[in-house]
């Protein structure tokens, strides 16, 4: 039970980090990273729940399956942001507000 609550205090530090990445900067990068953050802290806590329960099986099958969706949604995002950044010259996001279309 130990094991949980220091585990527990490092994933929840990493969510407060990931959730101010998102929340509090324009810049889209940064958000991305806020987002990176924000998975990895998920992937911990499953991978420790995984190991408190005794089913790490399962837990590794669901984190492997975070992992491959995870990298998808992350190259989509940079796509996008790229795209963003090509149009803007700007990875403000604010000025996404100003697209048409």
């Amino acid at each position: 039970m130990r094991l949980f609550w220091s585990y527990g205090l490092f994933i929840s530090i990493l969510c407060i980090i990931g959730f101010y990445c998102i929340l509090v900067t324009y810049n889209l990068i940064r958000a991305l990273v806020g987002l990176e953050i924000l998975i990895k802290a998920a992937t911990l806590l499953i991978i420790v729940a995984g190991y408190i329960t005794g089913h790490e099986a399962l837990a590794q099958s669901l984190v492997i399956t975070l992992i491959v969706i995870e990298a998808v949604v992350i190259t989509v995002a940079v796509g996008i942001v790229l795209g963003i950044r090509s149009h803007n010259n700007s990875l403000d996001a604010r000025k996404i507000r100003n697209l048409k279309g």
